[in-house]
C-alpha cells in the first residue's frame, strides 16, 4: 500500500459539480489501496472576493488579518470535500493548517515552512481515514495564522509529501503536464513524460506556470517525486524527479519558456572603476527590486555602459533610482525599454553536447530576430529580445530542436 499527497487546485474545485468529481478521484485511489492526503485550494476566485472585501476597509490591509481572512478560503474547501467523500463512504477528515501545526516563520502573506507535525496525520492514516489538508496556510510559534503567498498549495502539498515520505506528490490542474513550451504559441508542442528538478525550476522561473518555483525547490532539496496530471482526463502526465544516470538518452533540450514580464534599463557614461556596479545595483537591491540580467560594455574612454533588466511591474521604481543614481555618479543617460520579452532553452543534455548556443543563436538569426542580451547556466541558455518577436522566436526554437518529435530511444538501438 501506497502514501500518495494529492493537490487540486482552485480550478479543479471551482463548483460544488467539480468538488464531487475530485471525490470521486480521491474514492477511486482510496478503494485502490491507497494511502491519500489530499490538498485543496480555494475554489477558484475566492481569494480575489476575500482581498477585495479586505481592501474594501483598508487600502493596505494589516498583513496578520489578511491571512486570518484568506485562509477561510481554504478551510470550506475541505470542509465540502470531506463532506463529499463521507457521502460515497469514504472516511474522511478535514485539517486546517495549524491543525496540522505546519509550522511557519512569522513572515504574515508570504511565510516559509519550518516543520510539520505529522504524529496526527499518522494516526488518522492508520485509522483509515483520507486527510484533507487546508493548502497554503501554517501558523507561527505564537498561534498566529499564516500564509505561504500565491501558489503556496503547491508547497503546503510537497512538504506533507517529504514530511510523510509519500511515494508521490501528484499536483492536479487545468493542464495534463509539462508541455516543451506553451500550446497555444506553439501547435506542436509535446507533453514531456519526464523532466528533472533542476530543467523544471529553470521552466518555472523563465515564465512557464505550471507550477510554483517554491514548490519545485522544496521537491528537489528532498527528492519528493512530482507528477503532474488533469483533474478531469485520465492520462500519465509528466513525472518531476532526480535527473537519471542515462545521460546518453536524455534529450538535449527538454523546453523552451518564455516571459513577457520584463522591462531594461540602460544608464551610459558610467566611470570604468572599481564598485561601480554596486553602486548601481546596491540602490535597485535596497529598494526591493530583483534584477535579472545584467550586461556591462566598456568604451574606450574608459566610461561603461550599464545594462540590467527588472520585472515590468518595477519599472518605475527602478528608474526613479537609477536617475538618481545618474546624478551621484555622473552618468550621461538612463534608458528604458518596456517592450522587451526573455526566451530560454533548457535542457540537462546541455552539458554533454556542445552547440547548443550556436543553434539557438542561427534558428533566431534565420527570422531576421536581433539579441539584446544574453545569460546562461549549466542547462539554460536565456536572450532578451523585443518583446513583438515574442511568439515567432519560440515557434523557429521549438522547430530548429525538433521539440514537436518525439525522442528516440537509444537504448532499443
Amino acid at each position: 500500500m501506497s502514501l500518495i499527497v494529492q493537490k487540486f487546485g482552485g480550478t479543479s474545485v471551482g463548483s460544488i459539480e467539480r468538488i464531487e468529481q475530485v471525490a470521486d478521484k480521491v474514492a477511486r485511489f482510496k478503494r485502490d489501496g491507497h494511502d491519500l492526503v489530499v490538498v485543496v485550494s480555494a475554489m477558484s476566485g475566492e481569494t480575489n472576493r476575500l482581498i477585495g472585501l479586505a481592501h474594501e476597509i483598508q487600502a493596505q490591509p494589516v498583513p496578520r488579518e489578511m491571512d486570518v481572512l484568506v485562509s477561510t478560503g481554504e478551510q470550506v474547501t475541505t470542509a465540502l470535500l470531506s463532506m463529499a467523500l463521507a457521502k460515497r463512504g469514504v472516511s474522511a477528515k478535514s485539517y486546517n493548517g495549524s491543525q496540522v501545526r505546519i509550522l511557519t516563520d512569522d513572515a504574515h502573506t508570504k511565510a516559509r515552512i519550518r516543520e510539520i507535525d505529522d504524529a496526527r496525520l499518522h494516526a488518522d492514516l492508520d485509522a483509515g481515514n483520507v486527510i484533507v489538508v487546508a493548502g497554503f496556510q501554517g501558523v507561527d510559534e505564537n498561534g498566529n495564522i499564516t500564509t505561504l503567498g500565491r501558489g503556496g498549495s503547491d508547497t503546503t502539498a510537497v512538504a506533507l509529501a517529504a514530511a510523510l515520505k509519500a511515494q508521490e506528490c501528484q499536483i492536479y490542474t487545468d493542464v495534463d503536464g509539462v508541455y516543451t513550451t506553451d500550446p497555444r504559441v506553439v501547435d506542436g508542442a509535446r507533453r514531456l513524460p519526464r523532466i528533472t528538478f533542476e530543467e523544471m525550476l529553470e521552466m518555472a522561473s523563465m515564465g512557464s506556470k505550471v507550477l510554483q518555483i517554491r514548490a519545485v525547490e522544496f521537491a528537489g532539496k528532498y527528492n519528493v517525486p512530482l507528477r503532474v496530471l488533469h483533474s478531469f482526463q485520465e492520462g500519465p502526465g509528466t513525472l518531476i524527479a532526480l535527473e537519471e544516470d542515462d545521460a546518453m538518452e536524455t534529450p538535449t533540450i527538454a523546453g523552451i519558456a518564455f516571459n513577457r514580464d520584463e522591462a531594461k534599463l540602460t544608464i551610459l557614461g558610467v566611470p570604468d572603476m572599481p564598485g561601480v556596479a554596486h553602486k548601481i545595483l546596491g540602490p535597485i537591491g535596497d529598494a526591493n527590486i530583483e534584477v535579472d540580467v545584467i550586461v556591462q560594455n566598456i568604451a574606450e574612454d574608459n566610461s561603461t555602459d550599464f545594462t540590467f533588466t527588472v520585472s515590468r511591474g518595477d519599472l518605475p521604481r527602478a528608474e526613479a533610482v537609477l536617475t538618481e543614481v545618474k546624478t551621484q555618479l555622473s552618468a550621461r543617460e538612463v534608458r528604458s525599454d518596456s517592450k522587451i520579452a526573455k526566451v530560454s532553452v533548457v535542457g540537462v543534455g546541455m552539458r554533454s553536447h556542445a552547440g547548443v548556443a550556436s543553434q539557438m543563436f542561427a534558428a533566431l538569426a534565420d527570422v531576421g530576430i536581433n539579441i539584446q542580451m544574453i545569460t546562461t547556466s549549466e542547462i539554460k541558455i536565456s536572450v532578451i529580445i523585443e518583446e513583438k518577436f515574442l511568439e515567432l522566436a519560440v515557434r523557429a526554437l521549438h522547430s530548429s530542436f525538433e521539440l514537436d518529435k518525439e525522442p528516440e530511444d537509444e537504448s532499443a538501438a
